[in-house]
């Protein structure tokens, strides 16, 4: 059983944002006791702590410190331990990962939405998906200077991104892998048939009020 002085982390197994912060747990090795949520019906625990109500919520010190951003949650875990050197690119420096991340956040999530979801944005679905394929040629293009996005390993940027890169090549596979981007589809295969991403894709039933959590990283 996880133990009651680790920091709690709700999370929702599919959300990119939640995938992002527990790929950044992972990479630094950092135990927490995972509360898996149904997002039709979110602990009250979690909305206390974090009222905004989407995750991933990470909750510190008992509740002393709360992080409800997946970046800040990703940033707090990697400062305490980097053996994979997320913070530190080959090429560029850590604010240059940050403003692609915020790239991605601010300009490339919202076509994502407008993309996977036409629906609710009507007659937008083909302006959406010309507009984020300008994002990714980008991502594109800086994968032909390295294997990673900022250099040969992996850093932040690399993992807060492929989240959102993976979302919208599952919109319409045959499409993504239609186009002229063999660097950035090799990138996210990559990325997806890792052993991290096994990692945190485990499933878990969700939690139930008076239990712990889940101990993750799992073994």
């Amino acid at each position: 059983m996880p133990d009651s002085a680790l920091p709690v982390l709700y999370s929702f197994r599919r959300c990119p944002y939640a995938m992002r912060a527990r790929l950044a747990l992972v990479a630094s090795e950092q135990r927490c006791a995972l509360r898996e949520i149904e997002l039709k019906r979110k602990p009250a625990e979690m909305l206390t702590a974090s009222p905004k109500g989407t995750v991933p919520v990470l909750v510190l010190d008992g509740g002393a410190v709360v992080l409800e951003q997946s970046l800040d949650v990703m940033l707090w875990a990697l400062r305490r331990h980097d053996p994979l050197r997320w913070l530190t690119p080959e090429r560029g420096t850590l604010d240059d990962l940050l403003a692609l991340v915020a790239a991605c956040d601010n300009d490339f999530k919202p076509l994502l939405d407008r993309y996977k979801y036409p629906a609710r944005y009507p007659a937008s679905e083909g302006s959406a998906r010309d507009d984020g394929a300008r994002f990714l040629q980008g991502l594109e293009d800086r994968l032909a200077m390295s294997a990673q996005l900022a250099g040969a390993h992996a850093t932040l940027a690399d993992a807060a991104l492929m989240p959102f890169v993976r979302q919208f090549a599952m919109v319409d596979a045959a499409w993504f892998d239609a186009q002229p981007w063999p660097r950035l589809q090799a990138w996210l295969a990559g990325w997806t048939a890792s052993e991290l991403f096994a990692r945190i894709m485990a499933k878990y039933t969700p939690w139930q009020a008076g239990e712990p959590g889940v101990s993750f990283p799992p073994a």
